[in-house]
């Protein structure tokens, strides 16, 4: 039985849908990803676009979530527009899924925070795949407003606050979580994944070992930072945005 025929059987219910546009200039394409769209039941499509300059106006009303994104555009191309609306400290931009029929773009898609990477032509189940992991992010970009984040500490989910995390360690296969009370958490995870969940305004990477939780901040020397008694370094790929968001430190 085909994937979109037992969906309903498999997903539990979400409380919102994913308000999503497509913006591609091949017709033939957009009524493919429309009637894709329609079989997948927590996306709802507002808007088809031929190009981006006619989507900009849609997305500054804000209800726009998720961009399926050709590269291959008239005017300003697919990835060069998804530049413009990249914003790393913004947990609500939209997000993106390029669609493509070359893989020439697939590295700069990361640099974009970009979702997924689609080639042309793409079947239902590549696409629902790629809508799935935009469901899992949402729901997770749900519960930010919960104030905590659930870890999973041996065979039990344990539920930290917000503020009460100093900074997050990377160990090996785990993350350790330093409190301002009490001992420290070791849970089963990775400092990308509680990136991708910690609100950005409260938590920044700093180091490819280390989450900090900037209000937890004591000082600021140069680009080493102290929390408590512990000095914590930043490294040469996360400096840009560390100094744009402590300008008045340095």
């Amino acid at each position: 039985m085909a994937l979109k025929n037992v969906l309903h059987l498999y997903l539990s219910p979400m409380n919102f849908k994913i308000n999503c546009i497509i913006i591609d200039d091949d017709p033939e394409v957009v009524t493919y990803v429309k009637a894709y769209i329609s079989d997948i039941p927590f996306l709802n499509l507002v808007a088809t676009y031929t190009s981006s300059a006619l989507a900009i106006e849609r997305l500054v009303a804000d209800d726009v979530k998720l961009i399926f994104l050709d590269i291959h555009l008239p005017g300003i191309n697919g990835m060069e527009f998804a530049k413009t609306i990249y914003d790393p400290f913004n947990p609500n931009k939209p997000r993106i899924i390029f669609i493509s029929g070359s893989e020439d773009y697939v590295r700069d898609g990361y640099k974009v925070d970009a979702l997924d990477y689609l080639l042309k032509p793409f079947s239902f189940e590549d696409l629902f795949k790629a809508a799935y992991k935009a469901r899992i992010f949402f729901e997770s970009q749900a519960k930010l407003n919960a104030g905590f984040i659930m870890l999973k500490v041996e065979h039990e989910l344990v539920r930290v606050p917000y503020d009460k995390i100093l900074y997050i360690e990377s160990v090996k296969d785990y993350v350790k979580v330093y409190l301002s009370e009490g001992a420290p958490v070791t849970a089963l995870s990775t400092l990308k994944s509680l990136e991708e969940q910690l609100p950005a305004k409260q938590f920044l990477r700093v180091h490819r070992s280390f989450i900090v939780a900037t209000e937890k901040i004591d000082s600021i020397h140069s680009y080493t930072i102290k929390i408590g008694k512990i000095t914590i370094p930043v490294s040469d790929p996360y400096k840009p945005n560390f100094r744009q968001q402590f300008q008045a430190w340095f």
